[in-house]
């Protein structure tokens, strides 16, 4: 997953047909830890996100594949706002593994 905050806002007079109806977002790429990382770029907005939101994005194909159109020029959607981030160390035993399957009535064991 990467991650972002919006920095500001694309004024464009002119759009492709596949982004009208979306705003174009200014993004300042993050670590997990909203460090800046890198330099910033353009996507296009999905999620209506706002200024200094953090967001997480897709980049290249993905990209275009979260458009209806999916025939578009995109490089990079913003897919979702984030609200809370939990970082844990990942090891067997911190998996969610769900309920236990429960038995079927009339199953014979």
């Amino acid at each position: 997953m990467r991650f972002a905050r919006v920095i500001g806002t694309v004024v464009c007079t002119e759009k492709v047909s596949s982004w009208k109806g979306h705003r174009l977002l200014l993004l300042q790429p993050t670590d997990s830890q909203r460090q800046d990382q890198g330099r910033p770029f353009v996507a296009v907005d999905l999620v209506s996100a706002g200024p200094g939101q953090w967001v997480f994005y897709v980049k290249a194909r993905e990209a275009g594949m979260a458009l209806p159109n999916q025939d578009n020029p995109t490089d990079a959607a913003i897919t979702g706002i984030v609200d809370d981030l939990r970082e844990a160390a990942f090891t067997p035993e911190t998996l969610d593994r769900g309920p236990a399957p429960r038995p079927v009535p009339g199953a014979g064991a």
